[in-house]
């Protein structure tokens, strides 16, 4: 068993949650020829900070981040002369839909990423965010009344 770091230690970490448990779906993912300018358009709106790049067939083939977007334009690029996989990073870092809460959160603190996109082999099925990881720890302690 590996042994788990003393902030993982503390936090008391639901040993039995898994990606699939607390990943976003369904998730917005650009295509690889989706306009930078829509893309840009489509963070804004959603508030995200970036989002996953995926073929037609939902194989994941990059993410695009906001500071993607900012590069190409201090490098003095038009937003809708540029694609998605012209400013994308990949091959993307990603979690399998059965990892665990502590897997995920040692992939976002290893890769120093935001979000990690959860596949289910290999095809994108949710994403998780660091605030996801955060919130699935501190729920257990709050409960929600009056849902209808």
């Amino acid at each position: 068993m590996v042994a788990k770091t003393a902030a993982v230690q503390r936090a008391h970490v639901p040993s039995s949650l898994t990606a699939k448990d607390i990943m976003q779906r369904p998730v917005v993912a650009a295509t690889p020829r989706a306009s930078l300018r829509d893309v840009a358009s489509q963070l804004v709106v959603n508030e995200f900070s970036g989002m996953p790049v995926a073929a037609a067939d939902g194989r994941l083939v990059g993410v695009i981040t906001e500071a993607d977007i900012v590069r190409a334009l201090l490098e003095g690029k038009r937003l809708e002369n540029l694609a998605a996989s012209d400013v994308m990073t990949g091959p993307p870092v990603t979690v399998d839909v059965d990892a665990s809460l502590e897997d995920v959160m040692k992939s976002l603190e290893d890769n120093r990423i935001v979000r990690v996109p959860v596949t289910s082999e290999g095809t994108l099925v949710g994403i998780i965010a660091r605030r996801d990881a955060i919130r699935a720890i501190l729920e257990p302690e709050f409960i929600a009344f009056g849902g209808i």
